[in-house]
C-alpha cells in the first residue's frame, strides 16, 4: 500500500484494520515525500527497492497506490517492470490524467507534484506504457466531489474497472466506511 503526498501509511489505518479481520498480509512503507519535492521518478525506485527487500522478485503481489501513491505504483509497473511481479492495481483517488490542482505549482520547488500536471511529462510517458497495465487486473476508485484530483474522473486508469464512490473530499477515499468497504471487497475477491 503506497501513501499519498502529506500523509504516512498511517492514512491506511482504518483499511488495514479491516484486513487484519480477513487475515490478509499487507506491506505499507512509508516514503519520504518532502512536502512534494521528490520526483515520482525517485520514489517508486524506493518503492521497488523496498518491494525486493521484502518479497523478492518472484513473488506476485497487489498493489495499492492512494493518490500520488497510485502514481508511483504506475511509474513502478510501467517502467521499473513492476508488471512481472504484480497480478493486481488498485489506484484510488490518484491524478493519472493530471489534476488542476497541481497546475500553478512550480516545478523547481515541487518536482513530484508537477509531475502531477495536467499533461506533464511523466504522465504522458506513462500513458505510452500503459499496455503493461493491460496484464493485470486494475481497479480505479474516485469520487466526484474530489478537490485534490480535480476534477474527480481524472482519477481513472486508463483500463481497468471504475467505481466512483459517493464520497466527499479526497481524504475520505480511505476513511469513509463505505469507501473502506469497497476497497476491502476489491483486495479479498
Amino acid at each position: 500500500m503506497i501513501h499519498g503526498l502529506w500523509n504516512t501509511s498511517a492514512i491506511f489505518k482504518n483499511i488495514l484494520n479491516r484486513l487484519d479481520y480477513y487475515d490478509v498480509e499487507y506491506y505499507a512503507p512509508t516514503l519520504e515525500h518532502y512536502f512534494g519535492r521528490i520526483s515520482i521518478i525517485d520514489l517508486a525506485e524506493s518503492l521497488d527497492e523496498l518491494i525486493t527487500k521484502k518479497y523478492g522478485n518472484e513473488r506476485e503481489i497487489d498493489i495499492l497506490g492512494f493518490s500520488m501513491g497510485g502514481i508511483i505504483a504506475r511509474y513502478w509497473i510501467n517502467k521499473l517492470y513492476g508488471y512481472l511481479k504484480t497480478k493486481r492495481f488498485i489506484s484510488i483517488g490518484s491524478p493519472h490524467r493530471g489534476t488542476l490542482t497541481a497546475q500553478l505549482v512550480p516545478t523547481i520547488l515541487f518536482k513530484g507534484i508537477s509531475e502531477m500536471k495536467i499533461n506533464s511529462s511523466l504522465l504522458k510517458e506513462l500513458s505510452e506504457y500503459d499496455y503493461f497495465l493491460k496484464k493485470i487486473d486494475c481497479i480505479s476508485f474516485y469520487t466526484k466531489w474530489d478537490f485534490m484530483v480535480f476534477p474527480g474522473w481524472r482519477a481513472n486508469l486508463p483500463v481497468g474497472k471504475k467505481y466512483r464512490l459517493n464520497i466527499y473530499k479526497h481524504r475520505n477515499l480511505v476513511r469513509n466506511p463505505i469507501a473502506i468497504d469497497a476497497i476491502v471487497n476489491s483486495i479479498i475477491t
